[in-house]
């Protein structure tokens, strides 16, 4: 019987803990004794979930990187692969548990492979229990506040031959100067803040990523400005509540709106940020629509449902019309953008009633696009508890019904740029066809075009000539 008591295991009760102590800042100093570690050696990491944690991917590709490690596609070859995770859905983790059973041969046929299980799922207790119950072929788990030490563990884990769990359930800390390898020459995500207090009863994140907590906004215009230096075209700012940023600071008055106007200052052409929580959406922020010419004229504000009472049971600490109210301020600002949305169906005590109030706000908002699912209960949330009172087919007629609903505001919504001209930053050539170039507009929608591919990395202007439902078609200007 294995003992899963003696590693450093994650907390709920713990991780459920907020307190008023300040945010403890700390450089990221590899130490040099590995900076060599990985001559010779290669990595694979496998990312699933939001763009948090394609962040946290490319901060541990940067590590592996700096310790002499190469990336690798192929599992045969690679002396470790990272499975960087996401919490959000059972499917997601359903996922993972695949990958760890379809990866045990691989350790197998090579006993010195390091495999390893880090972000958001290795913040959970019943999961560290169950990959050490069942997966005696992970040899290290570690989750979202200790990525900085990943060097250590590495080292452990191949000179002990020994397991290294380790995950922190606390509220947080700021580690700077971290590395990355960057997945994209042109588009870079730039975390602003890190962790949630909103605490919605289905969600997990609050637990896994702890306390809301900001980067100075020095450190965030520096790596900005070298970006930019660097030839990037566009940023996306990242927190689970980039809406939330600069609440923390109790030295100075400065929120996520006077940050969007500094790093407008740069002169980077394109910012975009993500995820936006309504009621911290503030006057200030949506100025920036309208008076920063780099911050992108689309907004991604989940609604989650389209009643009042759902909207309690959710705590997401706000109504239906606030959340109106809030569109009507954007759309004055900016009468052009483009909104999507995340939309929640077959919450516990959702009716029939309350599922209409959100296909009547879906029409009433009109949203260009929407991520739909069905609730899926999270172990340790409070709605883990809630009666699911709903059959089975109700819950999918249901989602069957929304997701008529918002395809139809797809295309409607692409068909507005009918003969506009838009313009595209090209990220490459299409898959089916080399001379076809695609990348997104201002309004984040997928354009394809033909073009020469000395065009890759350039913001041009293309004129839309078949507005499709999932992407627009177009011609190059000359």
């Amino acid at each position: 019987m294995i003992d899963i008591d003696k590693y450093f295991k994650p907390n709920l009760k713990q991780a459920r803990k907020r307190t008023q102590a300040d945010t403890e800042y700390k450089d990221f100093q590899l130490d040099e004794r590995l900076q060599k570690f990985g001559v010779g050696k290669f990595y694979k990491i496998q990312t699933y979930g939001c763009q948090g944690n394609e962040a946290d991917g490319e901060t541990m590709g940067g590590i592996l990187r700096d310790m002499g490690y190469q990336p690798t596609e192929d599992e045969a070859q690679a002396d470790i692969i990272l499975i960087n995770t996401c919490a959000i859905r059972e499917n997601a983790e359903n996922r993972i548990w695949g990958e760890l059973g379809r990866m045990k041969p691989l350790k197998r046929r090579n006993p010195d492979l390091l495999l390893g299980l880090c972000g958001c799922m290795a913040q959970e207790e019943n999961v560290v229990n169950r990959v050490l119950e069942k997966y005696q072929h992970v040899d290290l788990i570690f989750g979202t506040h200790n990525i900085h030490l990943l060097p250590q563990y590495i080292e452990t884990a191949h000179f002990n031959k020994e397991r290294v769990i380790e995950v922190f359930s606390e509220e947080g800390n700021i580690v700077e100067n971290l590395p990355k390898a960057r997945q994209n020459p042109y588009k870079a995500w730039v975390n602003i803040m890190f962790g949630c207090d909103e605490f919605c009863t289905y969600c997990i994140v609050p637990y896994t990523r702890g306390k809301e907590r900001s980067r100075s906004k020095e450190d965030i215009i520096e790596e900005v400005k070298e970006l930019k230096a660097l030839g990037y075209q566009e940023v996306t700012l990242l927190g689970q509540n980039v809406n939330a940023y600069g609440k923390d600071f109790k030295d100075q008055d400065y929120t996520f709106g006077d940050l969007l106007m500094d790093l407008d200052k740069i002169g980077i052409p394109r910012i975009r940020f993500t995820t936006s929580h309504p009621h911290d959406l503030d006057d200030k922020t949506i100025e920036a629509f309208r008076s920063c010419p780099s911050v992108m004229p689309h907004l991604h504000l989940p609604v989650q449902s389209g009643s009042n009472a759902v909207l309690k049971k959710m705590n997401r600490h706000y109504t239906r019309e606030l959340y109106v109210d809030v569109i009507r301020k954007l759309r004055e600002a900016k009468p052009d953008i483009a909104l999507t949305t995340d939309i929640i169906v077959a919450f516990p005590t959702e009716t029939e009633a309350d599922f209409q109030m959100t296909l009547d706000l879906v029409k009433e908002i009109d949203f260009e696009g929407a991520y739909t699912f069905i609730f899926s209960k999270r172990a340790g949330t409070p709605a883990y508890s809630f009666e699911d009172n709903i059959p089975e087919s109700e819950k999918k007629e249901r989602l069957k019904r929304l997701i008529k609903l918002v395809n139809d505001g797809y295309l409607r919504a692409s068909q507005k740029y009918m003969n506009q001209v838009v313009e595209v930053l090209v990220e490459g050539v299409s898959k089916q066809d080399e001379r076809t170039l695609a990348g997104y507009s201002e309004h984040n929608k997928l354009v394809n075009f033909k073009g020469d591919k000395s065009l890759i990395g350039k913001i041009v202007k293309v004129k839309i000539t078949q507005p499709r439902t999932w992407f627009l078609i177009g011609e190059a200007c000359e």
